[in-house]
């Protein structure tokens, strides 16, 4: 942007320079500004125009003319970016901003939170790292994921607090034919993002596609033929009854993007911005189920705040403040909660360097020694797992003096703390004479079977939706850990394990059944559990509606923020 290039001119003239006279050619500013003589003359004529500068010059050529900078650079970006902030051009201001961080706190806190922009109610988020590009299928962060649920429908979806699917693009559905024969029925009137009617047929095609994506194809492995026996009306013809198919429709590899265009969504909110400093959700007028209270919703990439260690909004990335500057007083957490999902300790008994009593003894260490308990984090932000889901106790481990391997290889990804982990678990395991040599995977999956298969153990976390079972068993259909560490004759067994849960028409025969399964992996230390995020979001009184998900973020379907005051507008 033009503004900034010439700000950033400026900046190097005032650090040669500073607010004292000096005195200079036209040459000499041109090797300052790094650019030609013309130009340099050009420059020097806005900033004189602007006011920025004090200019005298003199004919001839060659000769010294007087300059003296009348504005600091930081005076500058400051004022251009309140006024850029008070037009509403948001992402105009984040890439001119190199203020220091208190001061750009200072400048955009009273544009955050709960704001009425142009009569239309907003919610601004400050947040720490650039998102994603918000194609469903490519999605890893838990905030990406969010925001995809809120821009793309399914046929069916989740409601926070509520285990079972609920219609969304399907206005209901029924079945026959002993499970093997689906039928949803499609509400009337539906739309695009781009105002476009969704048409059946386009969500027959984008149901092609996802049985070809490595991501989405378990939730339609069981279905041999997808039709239209009318207008309102997609058909799932299945080769064996799949009981779990209203809810892998929910799921988010199942959210339904325009066939020829993934960031066209028909949810509730459409994206109408997506840069790096900025991205803007607004309501879509032509959604079919119940309008949200807010207009927009604002992600404001500002990794510059998060660098101070004294700012209060700078949080773990399972808090989440909102709120102005003059509010932060009043801030206090309005909902929290314990995530079902949990960040796990996994055993690769396929390798055949470690076996199922040395995993357990590992485990055992782990759970009774408390190493969890101690590890330099704030424990408001983790709680030990007692359970993989309520009612689902996490066995424990009877001793045995049983010696461990020499060295075993440990496999980590983020979260950060599994760091601290894996390093706590080095210490303990070289007071058993073994040597644990530790390395980080950068990705927040599991994607590469070859790493996987160097490993003897793993970290990971395993986040889990408004439906827990049927969570846990499309991470057992579609996570690469499971072929990565289990041998062949045991992924084969899960799978038909699989199949036969997946064929009972009782949901909590079929939650047994998963529980069962998942008791025994952890018997054989396969699989464990080991802490639990606090997810927490704190407001000011002002806003208010605001109801955690599963997935820790609130429901933007149900905040909403009261209108200013007639004083405050006045």
């Amino acid at each position: 942007m033009r503004l900034q290039n010439r700000l950033n001119q400026f900046q190097r003239l005032y650090l040669k320079t500073g607010q004292l006279p000096a005195q200079f050619t036209v040459a000499e500013l041109a090797e300052i500004f790094c650019c030609s003589e013309r130009h340099t003359r050009t420059l020097l004529s806005h900033f004189q125009d602007a006011g920025w500068i004090d200019w005298q010059s003199q004919a001839g050529r060659g000769k010294r003319a007087s300059l003296c900078c009348l504005k600091a650079p930081e005076e500058l970006r400051g004022a251009y970016l309140q006024d850029l902030l008070n037009h509403g051009e948001h992402s105009a201001a984040l890439q001119l901003s190199q203020l220091d961080p208190s001061h750009l706190n200072a400048l955009l806190s009273p544009h955050l939170g709960g704001q009425w922009q142009e009569d239309a109610p907003t919610l601004r988020i400050p947040y720490y790292r650039p998102l994603q590009s918000l194609d469903p299928l490519a999605l890893t962060g838990r905030a990406e994921q969010h925001l995809a649920h809120t821009i793309h429908a399914g046929l069916t979806r989740f409601v926070p607090g509520n285990q079972t699917p609920q219609p969304d693009l399907a206005h209901h559905w029924q079945i026959s034919n002993n499970g093997k024969t689906w039928q949803f029925f499609l509400r009337s009137q539906l739309f695009w993002h781009n105002g476009e009617p969704l048409k059946t047929a386009q969500l027959m095609t984008r149901f092609q596609q996802l049985r070809d994506f490595p991501r989405a194809k378990h939730n339609l492995a069981s279905v041999i033929k997808i039709s239209q026996p009318h207008a309102l009306c997609l058909q799932f013809d299945l080769d064996k009854p799949d009981y779990w198919l209203a809810h892998r429709f929910a799921d988010l590899n199942c959210l339904l993007s325009h066939p020829d265009d993934p960031h066209i969504g028909a949810g509730p909110f459409r994206l109408t911005t997506f840069s790096p400093e900025l991205v803007r959700l607004e309501q879509h007028t032509l959604y079919a189920l119940q309008h949200p209270y807010l207009t927009a919703i604002e992600f404001w990439i500002t990794p510059q705040l998060f660098a101070q260690k004294n700012n209060v909004s700078c949080q773990h990335p399972v808090r989440i403040i909102l709120g102005e500057q003059e509010e932060l007083s009043r801030v206090k957490p309005v909902r929290r909660s314990t995530s079902l999902g949990f960040c796990y300790i996994a055993a690769n008994l396929k390798r055949g360097v470690l076996n199922a009593s040395q995993a357990q003894k590992i485990v055992r260490l782990i759970q009774r020694s408390g190493m969890l308990d101690n590890l330099p984090i704030d424990h408001d932000l983790v709680k030990a797992s007692k359970e993989m889901l309520p009612g689902w106790p996490i066995p424990l481990h009877d001793d045995a003096d049983v010696p461990l391997p020499q060295k075993l290889r440990l496999l980590f990804h983020p979260p950060v703390e599994f760091e601290l982990v894996a390093q706590a678990l080095q210490e303990k395991l070289a007071e058993e004479g073994c040597v644990l040599e530790v390395v980080f995977h950068a990705g927040r999956l599991w994607e590469d079977g070859e790493v996987l298969g160097s490993a003897d153990l793993l970290l990971g976390d395993r986040l889990i939706g408004e439906s827990p079972e049927a969570t846990l068993e499309n991470w057992l259909q579609q996570d690469p850990l499971w072929p990565g560490i289990l041998s062949e004759k045991e992924h084969t067994r899960l799978q038909k394990r699989l199949t036969r849960i997946q064929q009972i028409p009782q949901e909590n025969r079929r939650s047994d059944e998963l529980r069962d399964h998942f008791y025994q992996w952890m018997q054989s230390a396969i699989v464990t559990p080991l802490f639990n995020y606090q997810y927490q979001v704190s407001a000011p009184p002002r806003i208010s509606g605001v109801q955690l998900t599963a997935w820790g973020w609130f429901d933007f379907c149900q905040a909403w923020v009261p209108p200013p005051l007639q004083t405050e507008s006045a």
